[in-house]
């Protein structure tokens, strides 16, 4: 079974998660929790494909969508920076 992972949210995005600034997914990997945000949250979809950074108790973790979560794992999505 999955757990239920507590997902904190930048400020831009809570609009579109019902003005949560926490929400609860359950997922065993980052690319799960993705998923599992867009399915509850439809209007995240877009946001979350090319525009988030994911940290993992305080590592930024760029690719890898198979690192494992826990219910105990602190998740903070973020606006991803774009260097140029």
């Amino acid at each position: 079974m999955r757990p239920l992972v507590q997902v904190h949210l930048w400020a831009g995005l809570r609009r579109l998660a019902d003005g949560k600034e926490v929400v609860a997914v359950q997922a065993a990997t980052i690319g799960q929790m993705l998923d599992a945000l867009a399915q509850a949250y439809p209007g995240l979809a877009d946001y979350l494909e090319d525009n988030v950074s994911v940290s993992v108790d305080g590592r930024i973790m760029a690719t890898d969508l198979t690192h494992p979560l826990s219910a105990d794992s602190e998740i903070y999505l973020m606006q991803r920076l774009r260097g140029g």
